[in-house]
């Protein structure tokens, strides 16, 4: 990609920044704030939210697959809570 793409994907993320900050400001200080900053602002602050740094977990180093965090999870239980009722033997 070249300059002018980085340049753009600049000015876009400054130009939203800023505008989501305008929204947050108005929001605090500005008796007619109203639908559309509020709107800008909650829609800034849950894009944050998402996970853009994430890879499939097949590529991922050191991940740990569904069945093995689950077991994880229950061996850690029964080591907390003592055997389960009705197993009838210790952990």
């Amino acid at each position: 990609m070249g300059r002018t793409g980085r340049i753009g994907r600049w000015g876009l993320a400054l130009g939203a920044g800023g505008l989501w900050w305008w929204a947050v400001i108005r929001l605090a200080f500005a008796a007619d704030a109203g639908v559309l900053e509020g709107a800008v602002a909650a829609g800034g602050w849950g894009l944050s939210l998402l996970p853009v740094h994430c890879v499939p977990k097949a590529r991922a180093v050191g991940a740990v697959g569904s069945d093995r965090w689950m077991r994880r999870a229950s061996d850690a239980w029964r080591r907390r809570r003592g055997p389960l009722v009705g197993r009838g033997e210790p952990f």
